[in-house]
């Protein structure tokens, strides 16, 4: 008869059994533990805003002559309305869902730019100033739950008639954020229900658009990832067009549409804003938002990128071009972070150019109704006006059309040199 080895040594036995009892009570903390974990995700969306001419080349302008803030967010002290930039970073916004009340750290750097805009407010530095600039930090940031329905909070997120378009970020259903910080004479309290902040900077971005005289579009990655979608918008009087493209690849040229307006089939403005909203709120949601933070973005935008006159590529960035270009650390780690950036693309095309060139000649000696007919002109370019301006050469031609073209943008009051 032969003997088990294991009858013959029990303590082995016994050895076998303890371990395999430890990876039992192991694998079951941590299961637990990522269950925990599990509960704690993070959610960011935001844009990029870049001008570029009919070559493509970016193109420096003012990006914060209208920020349409409420007056309680935080304003650093660089916000000058004559900062010259290549890119507008606008509304970026961190959700954070949680089962339980946390207390986080969130560090995000901007290495190539400056905050101008956030809130709630970040931790102050010993010499009282916040670390604004290029890195923001909100240490010991608590996270309220929101899934008991009505949370204890020590304030309520601040309301304000101005600004209306920053509230539409808080419909998701996320945990409310607070920030606590030292007075002079007692603790203040800031809540929200997410982390906000803009900010303005120099630098490139993969997409480079390019129309010819001929009012071709031509689009080129310039990155090293692919670009998940794309939307050509062209809005001009009372309608509105776009054409939509799946995927360009990183190093990658296509010539895509004519911005002419037998190619793109305008529609009402009303009937295109609701065809092209929910178009983009399922791209984002393709991308990882959930469609209460898509829907979020899209009625944070909609009267911007859907109806504000002129022609624009919008596109989702490749997350690893944000993650580069916005570092973003969180501590303790979220179980999962989804970041979805949208790349606006405003294009001043030669033709609008040259016409706005032509009316403004003409306004020069011309009488009040042909002035009029230019400032309605130069001013429907809305933000990128004094951009479109520049493109024309005209304001340093002469004094006398300088003056014009300040004042009919600006009023007669208007000085460029103030």
């Amino acid at each position: 008869m032969i003997s088990s080895p294991d009858l013959i040594n029990p303590m082995k036995n016994l050895n076998y059994i303890t371990i395999i009892s430890l990876a039992v009570v192991v694998m079951g903390l941590t299961t637990a533990a990522d269950r925990a974990q599990s509960d704690f995700v993070a959610h960011e969306w935001g844009t990029f805003t870049c001008v570029q001419g009919g070559d493509g080349k970016l193109l420096r302008w003012s990006p914060l002559q209208t920020s349409e803030l409420p007056p309680f967010v935080h304003r650093g002290i660089t916000l000058k309305v004559d900062l010259l930039t290549l890119q507008r970073m606008e509304t970026p916004v961190i959700y954070f869902y949680t089962g339980k009340n946390l207390d986080v750290d969130v560090d995000v750097d901007f290495p190539k730019g400056t905050f101008t805009e956030w809130y709630p407010q970040t931790t102050q530095t010993a010499g009282g100033l916040p670390m604004v600039n290029g890195h923001s930090i909100w240490k010991n940031l608590k996270l309220i739950a929101s899934t008991n329905g009505n949370p204890e909070l020590d304030a309520q997120p601040p309301l304000s008639s101005y600004g209306s378009r920053y509230f539409a970020a808080r419909e998701p259903d996320s945990a409310f954020v607070q920030m606590e910080m030292a007075g002079a004479t007692n603790t203040v309290t800031e809540t929200e229900k997410f982390i906000f902040y803009r900010g303005a900077g120099s630098f490139q971005t993969p997409l480079r658009v390019g129309v010819d005289t001929g009012n071709h579009v031509t689009v080129q990655n310039n990155g090293h990832e692919k670009i998940a979608r794309l939307f050509l918008v062209s809005i001009h009087g009372n309608q509105g067009a776009f054409a939509s493209m799946d995927g360009l690849p990183p190093d990658k040229t296509f010539a895509w549409q004519s911005l002419d307006t037998n190619a793109m089939h305008p529609l009402p403005l009303g009937q295109f804003q609701g065809k092209i909203c929910s178009e983009m709120k399922t791209a984002l949601v393709r991308e990882g938002l959930f469609p209460q933070e898509a829907q979020a973005m899209v009625d944070t935008w909609r009267d911007s990128w859907f109806a504000e006159q002129g022609d624009r590529v919008l596109y989702l960035l490749p997350r690893a071009w944000t993650d580069e270009t916005l570092p973003l650390t969180i501590k303790p780690a979220p179980s999962k972070l989804v970041r979805v950036m949208v790349g606006r693309a405003e294009i001043l095309a030669p033709n609008a150019e040259e016409h706005l060139h032509d009316s403004l000649v003409k306004a020069l000696d011309g009488g009040n109704d042909v002035r009029a007919a230019a400032a309605r002109e130069l001013k429907s370019f809305g933000r990128f006006a004094e951009t479109a301006l520049d493109l024309t050469g005209l304001a340093n031609t002469s004094t006398n059309m300088q003056d014009l073209s300040y004042e009919l943008l600006y009023g007669s009051q208007y000085s460029k040199f103030e």
